[in-house]
Order: structure tokens, then sequence, then C-alpha cells
């Protein structure tokens, strides 16, 4: 019986710690558009600060908007607009 609920317990302290550790992993939401080779892509991503959000949802739109690996460099460096982001 003292196994079964240590084991409990210690199942209990882990998903504790993952839900935190993810809760604070995506403090802050972006949301933006991109503008590019003459289409607009409007993307969303969570991450830690807002700087990680805006190039997680850059990076997003850009796999959507480019056709390949030099087009998506030549995009990720186009400033996004319309850019929102929350905590």
């Amino acid at each position: 019986m003292a196994r079964w609920l240590a084991g409990l317990m210690l199942g209990g302290a882990f998903l504790a710690t993952l839900f935190f550790a993810i809760r604070n992993e995506a403090a802050v939401e972006c949301e933006l558009c991109i503008e590019f080779g003459g289409q607009t892509a409007c993307r969303t991503a969570a991450a830690a600060d807002r700087d990680a959000a805006v190039r997680a949802a850059v990076s997003t739109a850009c796999a959507v908007l480019s056709g390949g690996v030099t087009r998506g460099l030549q995009c990720d460096r186009t400033p996004p607009h319309a850019v929102r982001c929350s905590d």
C-alpha cells in the first residue's frame, strides 16, 4: 500500500511540474501577417517571450508563402505587419 501511495504522489508531482513547465513555456502568444511574393499569410504562435513568438509566427507564415529554402530565407527577413501579442 505504501509503494502504491508513493507512486501516486510521485506521478502527481510529475504531472504538476509538467503542467507548470508547459504553461510557462508559452507565456506570450502573437498573431501577425506577412506579405511576400504578392501573397499574405497570417499565423499565430506562442512562446516564452515576445521575440520568440514573433519569430515562430513569421517562420510558420513564410513556410506557407515561400516555395523553397532561398525564398523562405528571404521571407523570414520580411518585416511582419499587424503584429498583435498577448501575455
